[in-house]
């Protein structure tokens, strides 16, 4: 027996224990299996939404490099390891995908073996079967939901449509928020090849999707959807938090550049100052206790500042 044969009947034994387990529902048992499969796959899918987020927001950097080291291999790669930025992080946006194929075919022929209900495929079935399981407590398999078959596909297109509406949204996640400002619109969008390519794959991969809904069982549609809202809250989350980082890297930057003009200007005491603040500010990342002894700390360094401002004057 071929690997993926094993494969297809670890799915199948999987299904099998989920709807005995949950009273004999299998739609159930299908969320639960497709919770399940993204939760093991959340580590790979948040790292991919992190990595395409961070680098189409990196592209206008990435570009202004590879003109200016276009001859000098060695020092673009300097460069890019300055900005933080890995070409080889570009291919982790299709490994979900691949990964996940396998599951798409594997719950395929899981949902035919089970709901199909023909001699041919029960017989199937029972071969396939752990000894724990008896195929006869499990029948008859009920195969309806709502108003569609879920080993045929949806004769009324309502699923395959609401496949591709939430790839579509899962999608326009993984993209950056648009800069509205004039220097952004000036032809960033033409110039960047990977913004174009995101954009295509925000139309083309939803409509394949739901291509794919229209030919499969109802049941594989349903995994989709199922899947592609885990996608949407995580991709909202991601893009949330990378904002959140992006505001507090922007005030980090803006203090150190007031701190250095103070010091040029020499003025040593509310440069102190501007450095109790960042010190804060690092301290805020720590959790609320470093919090707490960042403002000890800054209102002391205040404290002194200003002694110093009077021992001046006097």
């Amino acid at each position: 027996m071929g690997i993926w044969q094993e494969f297809l009947n670890l799915m199948l034994n999987v299904m099998v224990g989920l709807y005995q387990f949950l009273g004999g529902n299998f739609i159930v048992a299908l969320v639960t299996f497709t919770v399940l499969m993204r939760v093991l796959m959340l580590p790979i899918n948040l790292r991919q939404q992190r990595s395409s987020i961070k680098m189409q927001q990196m592209q206008p950097q990435v570009q202004a490099i590879q003109k200016k080291y276009k001859n000098d291999q060695a020092k673009m790669m300097e460069e890019f390891n300055k900005i933080g930025y890995n070409p080889a992080d570009s291919l982790l946006g299709c490994l979900p995908l691949l990964i996940q194929m396998p599951i798409f075919f594997g719950l395929y022929r899981v949902i035919n073996i089970m709901l199909q209900g023909t001699p041919l495929a029960l017989l199937d079935m029972k071969f396939r079967l752990w000894e724990v399981f008896d195929l006869a407590s499990l029948l008859p398999i009920d195969n309806t939901f709502l108003w569609v078959n879920l080993a045929q596909p949806d004769p009324f297109l309502v699923l395959p449509i609401l496949v591709a509406g939430t790839m579509f949204l899962q999608q326009k996640l993984m993209m950056p928020a648009k800069d509205d400002s004039k220097a952004a619109k000036k032809g960033a969008e033409d110039d960047n090849p990977a913004a174009q390519m995101q954009q295509s794959m925000l139309y083309t991969m939803p409509l394949m999707f739901g291509f794919f809904a229209m030919s499969f069982g109802s049941g594989l549609a349903i995994y989709f959807i199922i899947s592609n809202i885990i996608g949407i809250g995580q991709g909202y989350i991601v893009r949330r938090n990378l904002a959140e980082e992006r505001a507090l890297a922007d005030v980090k930057r803006e203090e150190s550049k007031r701190l250095a003009s103070k010091y040029e200007n020499g003025d040593t005491s509310e440069a102190e100052d501007a450095e109790s603040d960042i010190e804060s500010l690092k301290a805020n990342e720590n959790g609320s206790g470093n919090t707490q002894k960042s403002k000890n700390g800054s209102s002391k360094n205040s404290s002194k500042s200003k002694k110093k401002k009077k021992k001046g004057k006097k």
